[in-house]
Parts: structure tokens; sequence; C-alpha cells
């Protein structure tokens, strides 16, 4: 088994890179499914940093699945949502 198939068993964020002309909702896609198949007793964002690590010397920083694996790292706010009459006042 070489380092890949440890975080990317399944070889989808591979396949993804191999893809000549793939685009930004195309690689949200793949990462959709890459990340449902995380095991529970892993972190996400570690395994994005060894997928990082071990492609982003290989492609250029523009590609849109380095793109998508950066945006996964970033923190996430939980929405805001004011609902009810407050809500729909604050427009």
């Amino acid at each position: 088994m070489t380092e890949a198939e440890l975080f990317d068993p399944k070889g989808l964020i591979h396949d993804a890179f191999a893809i000549e002309g793939i685009g930004a909702p195309e690689c949200r896609s793949v990462f959709l499914d890459w990340a449902l198949g995380v095991p529970p007793s892993k972190k996400p964002q570690d395994e994005v940093r060894k997928l990082l690590a071990h492609y982003s010397p290989q492609q250029p920083a523009d590609h849109p699945m380095i793109v998508t694996l950066q945006a996964a790292l970033k923190e996430v706010k939980p929405p805001q949502r004011r609902g009810g009459r407050q809500g729909r006042m604050s427009q």
C-alpha cells in the first residue's frame, strides 16, 4: 500500500488530478465523495493536509482541486439565522 492510498484509498483525489480540464464544481463533488469516506476515527482536516502535502508539489497552485482542498481547511462560521418576525424586519 502506497502512502497516497492511506489517505486517498479510493483514489478519488488522484483521479481528479488526472482529468484534463476539470473545473471547480467537479472538484467539489469529488471532494465531497472523498470526505464522506473519511473514517470517523480520523480528523478530516488532518487528512486534507496530507492530501495537500502529497499532491501540491506535483500540481499547479491554481488547479481547482488544490484550491478546493485549501478551502476545506478554512474556518467556517456557523450561519446566523434570525427567524420569525425579527428576521423579516431586518431586511
